[in-house]
């Protein structure tokens, strides 16, 4: 299939170069008087013609040969994973996505495929990394580090002009990470018990359910206790902590994400483990297939949301690309600061002097238009890149397909699946794969819609614990305007003009977001209230706000 392409593809290429060959052989002198002149010198001219004639040749053959690779590269590597698959269970390809297109028409969980045929691992690079080798695509990288560096100038200029001397303070910074040794301690208590409460329990659990006289009692009883520890444990004792010890917003942010990744690593590790053991007592197997703490000790700190015992490995670690991919980080927090110093703080200084109304909604939208697109750039660059590769490489992790060429999208729907791999991984295989498990393949809109909406109230539940305020602008985007775009805008729009559009409406929606988080963030320090009610916290304040001077 995909090796006949390929070779159709060479001959193709191979009689495109013969006939330029015939028709420059018709056109052009013979190989001889090509070469050399009647005194024998070369003919610099001919020479000359002959080189831009095949340099036209190559440019033409280019887009070409670009278009069928790209074509075909992908079916080229889904049929090697596909013949993999084939010889790992004795030449029937089971994978995750034929158990719910058996042709009987089955209930899809009486077919389930074991786990080690969901997401496949392998040794491959992250895509920046490849780009960055091309000198084209890094030039674009260059230019953000110059626009850094006129951010800075533009700072101390500002600064030296107006104070008289450079002003090298970053207040900023400073309050958003205030109260640091709090949320360290609270992260270790965090990962502390992730690290020591599922495990035993799974453990326990494993050991006894083939000895236990109640099978179905016994697991739900430990059930029972892990779902007290998640909800109990990891969802409500960090938000505690951040309420009462009042955390600015980057130290909330920590403790904040870290609890959510620390809720997925552990029911990815329960739901991956629970399966083995079930088909080891079904088999009667005299070996109970329980992870050690090591491999799960690993996959605590792999950039990675899908538990295996095992993933590739690469042979050494690159410390040098480590500590560049750190001093990446540190450049884009300093570059955030700038964006907020030089492009945010001036304009809501001034918007905070007129009341809120439609004409300064809407130049709010649009001078935050530009600052917001800056921020999900350094946002996707130093987390999903730079920050995943350090610990990738560190832990020697192997697959650093952290995220696919989401910039390419002429939809939404490849947009959800490209920008985050590692976050929709686990909402394809625990989320969308199992609802569809459970209520079989048809309810695929109901299982899409339950999936958009866990994602949307874990999103605006990270952004109201962090900002300490309840305004579900992002939750009515993403449930609304982003549900819609997904079925409107899916994958069958292929041409150029979808990809403008969606980068329109990205733009757009980060501005909105920007603005109107950042007008309630400024309303809510300028208008304070003395005794506060529970609705004080989730009514909008710049709605009613009136600035005082």
């Amino acid at each position: 299939m995909v090796g006949e392409e390929k070779t159709s593809l060479r001959k193709r290429l191979s009689k495109s170069r013969e006939d330029s060959e015939e028709n420059e052989d018709q056109r052009s002198p013979s190989r001889g008087s090509l070469e050399t002149a009647s005194n024998g010198r070369i003919n610099l001219k001919q020479l000359m013609a002959k080189k831009i004639q095949l340099t036209a040749e190559a440019e033409e053959l280019k887009p070409f040969f670009m278009k069928e690779v790209g074509s075909h590269f992908d079916d080229f590597v889904n049929s090697l994973i596909e013949k993999s698959a084939s010889l790992d269970n004795g030449g029937c390809a089971i994978t995750s996505f034929s158990v719910l297109e058996g042709e009987n028409n089955h209930r899809a969980k009486d077919f389930r495929a074991p786990p080690e045929h969901g997401k496949i691992f392998i040794l491959r690079q992250s895509l920046l990394d490849e780009l960055f080798e091309v000198d084209h695509i890094r030039t674009i990288y260059h230019m953000f580090i110059a626009l850094l560096i006129l951010f800075i100038l533009s700072t101390l200029v500002v600064d030296y002009i107006d104070e008289g001397r450079l002003v090298l303070e970053f207040s900023l910074l400073s309050y958003a990470f205030g109260k640091l040794p709090v949320a360290m301690w609270t992260w270790c208590t965090m990962f502390l018990s992730t690290l020591g409460v599922p495990y035993f329990l799974f453990q326990r659990w494993a050991r006894g359910y083939s000895r236990s006289t109640h099978p179905l009692v016994h697991s739900l009883f430990h059930c029972f206790l892990f779902m007290v520890f998640q909800i109990g444990v990891l969802g409500l004792g960090p938000t505690y902590v951040v309420l009462a010890y009042t955390l600015p917003p980057a130290s909330r942010c920590i403790v904040i994400l870290e609890q959510i990744r620390f809720v997925m690593k552990a029911h990815s590790f329960v739901r991956e483990n629970v399966p083995r053991v079930l088909n080891s007592a079904k088999e009667k197997s005299e070996t109970i297939p329980i992870p050690t703490v090591n491999q799960y000790l690993y996959f605590l700190f792999a950039p990675t949301l899908i538990y295996r015992d095992n993933y590739p490995r690469t042979p050494t670690v690159r410390w040098g690309y480590v500590a560049m991919q750190f001093l990446q980080v540190f450049g884009c927090f300093f570059y955030v600061y700038y964006i907020f110093e030089r492009l945010c703080a001036p304009l809501f200084r001034n918007i905070k002097q007129e009341p809120f109304s439609a004409r300064v909604l809407v130049l709010c939208v649009f001078n935050s238009i530009l600052p917001g697109v800056l921020v999900l750039f350094l946002t996707f660059f130093a987390f999903l890149h730079c920050w995943l590769n350090a610990f990738a490489e560190m832990l020697r992790f192997g697959d650093r397909m952290f995220y696919k060429d989401w910039w390419n999208s002429t939809s939404y729907a490849n947009y959800y699946r490209t920008w985050n791999v590692v976050v929709h991984d686990w909402l394809y295989y625990y989320a969308y794969k199992d609802f569809l498990w459970f209520f079989t393949k048809r309810f695929k809109s109901a299982a899409m819609l339950a999936v958009f909406a866990v994602s949307a109230v874990v999103h605006e539940y990270a952004l109201a614990i962090c900002l300490n305020f309840f305004y579900p602008v992002l939750f009515v985007l993403f449930m609304f305007f982003g549900m819609a775009f997904n079925f409107i805008v899916n994958d069958s729009r292929k041409r150029p003009i979808w990809n403008v559009m969606m980068w329109t409406s990205l733009f757009a929606g980060h501005g909105v977001i920007l603005c109107l988080y950042s007008q309630e963030w400024y309303a809510r320090q300028h208008c304070p209230l003395k005794n506060p009610t529970f609705l004080d916290y989730i009514r909008p304040r710049s709605w009613t706000c009136r600035y005082v001077f």
